[in-house]
């Protein structure tokens, strides 16, 4: 599996950390940056990232910035992606076991390197459940593809 990952600035320790969870639970990470401190816009970031999941480059992403919630947004805007900001092990299970996340999005600023790592691999080892959370995924589809605001 392809798992891309991207960060801000402010998730740039934090990306490398993920990239290694990823690599140890098997998978190749595909880095999309960035590489330096400097101030990025994290809307960037996570739009490269969505888009290859959205178009079936890689089969799930990880995003990190300060605390998630805009690498989230940004990612939820491309169809097909279903992000959620998890900064715990409950909450990395259950986006995969109930939403089919295919987005991770984490709080760089609020895990250190263990946390992070032990919910990268809990989250890339879930599968999604199926039974009546399909039911609810589907529909999350179709408003992705009544909505229109999503490219």
């Amino acid at each position: 599996m392809k798992v891309g990952i991207g960060s801000d600035h402010r998730g740039l320790q934090q990306r490398v950390w993920a990239a290694e969870a990823i690599r140890t639970a098997g998978a190749e990470p595909v880095d999309f940056g960035t590489h330096s401190t400097e101030s990025v816009d994290y809307p960037d970031i996570a739009a490269e990232v969505a888009r290859a999941v959205g178009n079936g480059t890689v089969q799930r992403g990880v995003l990190i910035c300060g605390t998630g919630i805009g690498v989230s947004i940004a990612a939820n805007k491309v169809a097909g992606v279903r992000a959620a900001v998890c900064h715990d092990l409950h909450t990395a299970e259950m986006s995969r076991r109930h939403n089919d996340a295919n987005v991770l999005c984490l709080p760089g600023d609020a895990l250190d390197q263990r946390q992070l790592e032990t919910i990268v691999k809990l989250w890339l080892e879930t599968a999604f459940e199926g039974g009546r959370h399909t039911r609810r995924v589907e529909k999350l589809r179709e408003l992705d593809a009544k909505s229109g605001c999503c490219s």
